[in-house]
């Protein structure tokens, strides 16, 4: 389909951390391409997922939450998430229902202000909705609208589901008339080493909690095709410290184990195919200021000079 009755374009998700930026991808492409968790900072490289509405194709750009970065990787991470604003054709501001104007989203508007490119639409989502009050919700939304001027509002939960179609169709007649970037039954742009590296990350860190919250990545390093049909996927795991390997690792590897049989199963599910997954632990103390480690997560390292 490539006739200019269709339109595409690219939607950049911003938000602080945990905003359910994630959550809101998944719900849009109907698949999960994006790491959710209840911890903060999930999400690290921009994760594109492309999602159908009509004749209209929705390029998401899943950015890193925006914060007060220290580390390098910190740095790279809201350098990427800027980036894919700056780029995008329609930009979503996910805040909390909850949570409200805080010092992080009046920073975020703040830097929009700046930031935001000639004529490029704005627009506002109070996510998670059913967790307050209506009268709270409504002088939420008049107090967010008097702070900045956004091309619309729209109240979600993208957990629920609730409101999520209506800003879907927004967004539709939003992007611009042109044909197609991806094909119809594409989900996600970023490789499926990636896409596999982030279900394991997801699965660590649901399991690990508070234990290691930046300190380990997850690198696909082999990807091997077998004639049965199935697909044997080697990853590493590295960590920073001695210490942590042993909890990756956990009692006699069980932690390593359930992890590798939660991310197997995802990955079976994603794939349509059998997986062989085989998960290696490795101390790599410099891995956060290892260029080719950022390279492999999609950012650029420079982004992390102070």
């Amino acid at each position: 389909m490539t006739d200019q009755s269709t339109r595409a374009g690219f939607v950049a998700l911003i938000g602080e951390p945990n905003a359910g930026k994630s959550t809101l991808l998944n719900r849009m492409v109907g698949a999960k391409v994006s790491i959710v968790t209840h911890k903060v900072q999930t999400t690290r490289a921009r994760v594109r997922g492309v999602a159908m509405a009509g004749a209209s194709q929705l390029i998401f750009v899943d950015t890193p939450g925006l914060f007060h970065p220290k580390r390098r990787l910190d740095r790279a991470m809201v350098a990427a998430a800027w980036t894919g604003a700056a780029d995008a054709d329609v930009v979503v501001l996910l805040i909390e229902a909850t949570r409200g104007l805080t010092e992080g989203v009046e920073a975020i508007l703040t830097a929009l202000e700046d930031k935001r490119g000639a004529g490029q639409p704005v627009l506002l989502a109070i996510n998670k909705i059913d967790r307050v009050k209506a009268d709270t919700l409504l002088a939420l939304t008049e107090k967010m609208n008097a702070r900045y001027a956004f091309d619309g509002t729209f109240l979600i939960s993208a957990e629920r589901g609730h409101g999520v179609e209506d800003l879907r169709a927004d967004l539709a007649a939003r992007v611009p008339v042109g044909p197609w970037l991806y094909p119809e039954d594409q989900i996600a742009d970023l490789p499926l080493r990636t896409i596999a590296a982030e279900i394991t990350r997801e699965k660590l860190t649901l399991r690990l909690h508070q234990e290691l919250p930046y300190q380990l990545t997850v690198e696909t390093e082999k990807w091997e095709d077998r004639p049965d049909g199935s697909v044997r996927i080697d990853q590493l795991i590295y960590v920073v410290r001695d210490g942590h390997k042993g909890i990756v690792l956990g009692r006699k590897g069980e932690t390593t184990k359930a992890v590798g049989q939660a991310a197997r199963a995802d990955m079976e599910a994603f794939l349509g195919q059998r997986v062989h997954l085989f998960l290696q632990v490795k101390v790599r103390p410099g891995w956060m200021d290892d260029a080719e480690r950022f390279d492999a997560m999609g950012l650029d390292f420079k982004d992390g000079n102070a």
